[in-house]
């Protein structure tokens, strides 16, 4: 603890000590973007999703939103936090995939400025956590949160230059298609894009499974979209342009964007 080594040595020994494949710890400062601090990827194609997840994709992340959004510390696997669905979205499809994890356990730990998330990963066909391997974890929780807490205590952020840039992605994603949808095809949008399927998009809102997809159909045509690939995409691009403050739709930004020659 208190040296540059502690994130690898934490992240090996857990992935060691539970038989897991991979590991990768992700720290979330109070306001700042994530950073890797400690990651040992099989390839050069994950890493470079590491670095993409780490601009805007985290935002649909179900560990990250249990933890910042809710408020849900402890040990969870994917399957308790995914909603319905989320194999089916694009953001599981085209990036989670891409790691190459077949099941995950997320160890969500509160820090005195923000938290990190000790992911640990099974790969292969069918691979998943064993009970035993998820009771490890419940046991071996206290004391990894007792120590990791130690070490990050009094930690300043680590992307000081910034400030606010996660809260401000929040915005763009609570205010894309603001522009041009309905309230409630905006809502359907960002239910959508979190990986929730056409009925659990109808029991969260209240409205029947027809009543979704037409709603759905209508904000596809006003974003010139046809697919939830091409909607996420654009969601990502609108994200790369979202301007510096305010709750301004990251859409306007990006449809004003100089044509390329």
């Amino acid at each position: 603890m208190g040296s540059d080594a502690f994130p690898s040595a934490l992240s090996l020994a857990l992935r060691e000590l539970v038989g897991a494949n991979d590991v990768t710890l992700l720290r979330y400062g109070a306001t700042s973007l994530p950073t890797i601090a400690y990651s040992a990827p099989p390839g050069a194609t994950v890493q470079g999703t590491l670095e993409t997840y780490l601009k805007g994709p985290f935002l649909l992340d179900p560990f990250y939103r249990a933890a910042a959004n809710d408020q849900r510390f402890g040990v969870f696997q994917l399957s308790e936090l995914a909603p319905e669905g989320f194999q089916d979205s694009e953001y599981y499809r085209g990036w989670y995939r891409n790691c190459g994890f077949n099941d995950e356990c997320g160890l969500l730990i509160p820090l005195s400025e923000g938290f990190i998330n000790l992911a640990l990963g099974v790969t292969g066909d069918n691979a998943q956590f064993s009970a035993q391997q998820v009771r490890l974890l419940h046991d071996l929780f206290p004391l990894v949160s007792a120590i990791a807490q130690h070490h990050w205590r009094g930690a300043r952020e680590q992307s000081p230059s910034q400030p606010g840039l996660r809260q401000q992605l929040h915005r763009s994603l609570a205010a894309f298609g603001a522009s041009i949808l309905t309230k409630r095809e905006r809502q359907i949008t960002e239910l959508v894009l979190l990986g929730n399927s056409t009925r659990m998009i109808a029991e969260k809102l209240g409205i029947s499974t027809e009543t979704v997809k037409l709603h759905r159909k209508h904000a596809y045509a006003k974003l010139d979209v046809s697919s939830q690939a091409e909607l996420f995409l654009l969601f990502m691009e609108a994200l790369a342009h979202s301007p510096d403050s305010g709750n301004t739709d990251p859409l306007i930004a990006y449809q004003s964007k100089p044509s390329q020659p």
